[in-house]
């Protein structure tokens, strides 16, 4: 075909060109954020007349789309209800002492659940815990951040819901007219991918990961949340009779007991196998989330609340009041006095939590403590105490939060909703979708999600690069564009069996992914290659999922993937890092992913 001709004629087929080199440009070099990229481009395909606004904008009323806002929901709601309590005990417990066990553990454990919940928020919520193991055991974080990374990758193949790309092509094929996918539609090839890619990382792990050492930053960026404070075992508290090492506070919670006081003396270090008693004074370094979560077990009375007790139970828990974080600015008038002193509770109305004081360790009673300009105070208090504390200059409300957690007693139900969530589409004729959303309502009801957090859960970026990118494939489609690449692409492939073919088709999609977005490469690749399928034979679903694994394999470069920026720093690799561990899994997968496409497919 005479290319001349072609856009000579077609003006509207070279301004899509010519907005794609323009969106690879910026897509490689990162000059503008992803999402400004692709509304950008939508913005000139509606200005040129490419696309009209209604089919240039039809990806942000997607079914695909919606979905994923609702699953973003629902995986907040998880995260905020413990549903990953048992994974963050086993990896913080004796059993794993060594890298490749932890990286076992990751593979096995973490890609599963990353195939039902989306894996950006399954790294955001293990990555401070996997660097605090690192930091316990002595162990660089460039030993295992990179596996967590890839895992969840991995796991993002097993089910549609897996990844925000699976979403985006089942979104194009049914724009192209092929039909959505299924929500287990990727499954039998997805769950091959997952086992041998994890044999991959375990046995390689000591060979190909470097190690970049313990930097002591580490401690300091892991301790940023870190809190002290003064607790007292109740009671009913189930650590009366445990001892320190062979406790919750350390298996799950990975807390720090810095002084033990007793009947009016004062135990100090070692205390690992020191049995807790009734009425226990803990001097304690603990994270927020992990402090309230405490409270809320009845596991610990926090020192300044015991007062608060009415027949056994903690007034403070009374609707109304909210925790929140504030800081004593420099000229505070609170700065060089105790709690105690300035009688802190009485005056404000608000119950101080615990204390953060930069890289320093407080080793003083909680209401003994000297406050410093710079400290952080841990707050509860009603409403119109907060509204009060605004207005004055002695302390600066850095946050408030309604309930940094709901309660307990919820997880059971935000995991048995997703359960639900997961089995409803295969089950009956409501459409994923509606399974979401319906979910997503339940989250609501049942209290595991409040409607305020359904909008902070949504990452508004993802949904914006997500809708826009669609408007590739459609201009692509509606152009000629897709009928004179593949027309070209026949060339190249003539002569090659169904394999090497889906083989190059592969690694075309795999090279894109590691330079620009992997929902770009999808929206450009899968127009095009859906057209060979007559020509190949192969039912056009088999391409789809030669172009969607391929988009998965993120394995090469850091800006190949989110997850893999988002470890890259902690993890203090090098750009090349990423690919001396990705490629032996890179050229496995394109070995292996095509034979099981024709295998399932042809």
């Amino acid at each position: 075909m005479d290319l001349f001709y072609f856009f000579s004629n077609n003006y509207d087929a070279l301004i899509t060109v010519l907005v794609i080199f323009l969106s690879i440009i910026l897509f490689i070099k990162n000059s503008i954020a992803p999402e400004l990229n692709g509304l950008l481009c939508v913005s000139i395909f509606i200005a040129t007349g490419v696309l009209s606004p209604q089919k240039a904008l039809a990806g942000f009323g997607s079914p695909s789309l919606i979905t994923l806002m609702g699953l973003f929901a629902v995986s907040s709601a998880l995260f905020k209800s413990g549903a990953l309590d048992r994974v963050r005990e086993l990896i913080a417990s004796n059993r794993v002492r060594s890298s490749k066990r932890l990286i076992a553990l990751l593979a096995f454990l973490i890609a599963p659940i990353s195939g039902v919940v989306p894996n950006t928020p399954v790294v955001a919520s293990l990555l401070p815990l996997v660097e605090g193991w690192c930091q316990k055991r002595g162990v660089s974080p460039s030993k295992v951040l990179l596996p967590l990374s890839f895992a969840t990758l991995l796991g993002g193949t097993i089910t549609l819901l897996g990844s925000s790309v699976n979403l985006l092509v089942s979104d194009i094929s049914e724009q192209l007219g092929y039909g959505s996918l299924e929500l287990f539609s990727l499954t039998a090839i997805g769950i091959p991918v997952w086992l041998i890619g994890t044999m991959y990382m375990i046995l390689v792990s000591d060979v190909l990961l470097p190690d970049r050492g313990i930097k002591n930053e580490l401690a300091n960026n892991v301790n940023l949340n870190i809190y002290f404070t003064e607790v007292t075992i109740p009671p009913y508290s189930g650590l009366v009779g445990q001892s320190l090492r062979d406790s919750r506070l350390q298996r799950r919670f990975d807390v720090d007991v810095l002084e033990l006081q007793r009947g009016g003396k004062t135990i100090l270090p070692p205390l690992a196998d020191r049995k807790i008693e009734p009425g226990d004074r803990l001097l304690i370094r603990v994270t927020r989330s992990d402090l309230l979560r405490l409270e809320q077990e009845n596991t610990i009375l926090l020192a300044e609340k015991v007062s608060a007790i009415e027949n056994g139970k903690i007034s403070s828990s009374e609707e109304g009041t909210k925790t929140f974080e504030a800081l004593l600015p420099a000229g505070s008038t609170l700065a060089g006095a105790s709690l105690r002193e300035l009688r802190f509770r009485q005056r404000h109305n608000a119950t101080v939590l615990a204390l953060r004081r930069g890289q320093q360790t407080v080793q003083e009673r909680l209401g003994q403590a000297i406050l410093r300009a710079g400290d952080v105070l841990l707050l509860q208090a009603p409403l119109d105490s907060i509204r009060g504390l605004q207005s004055s200059n002695d302390l600066l409300i850095l946050d408030q939060v309604e309930d940094d957690l709901p309660s307990l007693r919820k997880k059971p139900i935000a995991i048995a909703i997703a359960i639900v969530m997961i089995i409803l589409p295969s089950i009956s004729e409501i459409p994923l979708v509606g399974s979401v959303l319906l979910s997503v309502i339940a989250m609501v009801v049942f209290g595991c999600l409040r409607p305020a957090e359904i909008q902070r859960s949504i990452r508004l970026d993802v949904i914006l690069l997500l809708g826009s990118l669609s408007s590739f494939s459609v201009a692509i489609q509606t152009t000629g564009l897709a009928d004179l690449i593949a027309f070209n692409l026949n060339f190249l492939l003539d002569g090659l069996s169904l394999y090497f073919a889906l083989f190059v088709i592969f690694l075309i999609t795999v090279i894109l992914t590691q330079f620009i977005s992997n929902a770009a490469s999808v929206a450009l690749v899968l127009p095009v290659v859906i057209e060979l399928s007559s020509t190949l034979d192969i039912s056009p679903q088999a391409l789809i999922m030669v172009v969607l694994f391929g988009a998965s394999q993120s394995f090469l470069t850091p800006m190949g993937y989110q997850t893999n920026l988002m470890v890259y720093g902690p993890g203090r690799y090098q750009f090349f890092d990423i690919a001396k561990y990705g490629i032996g899994l890179t050229i496995i997968m394109s070995l292996v992913i095509p034979a099981l496409i024709i295998f399932n497919y042809y």
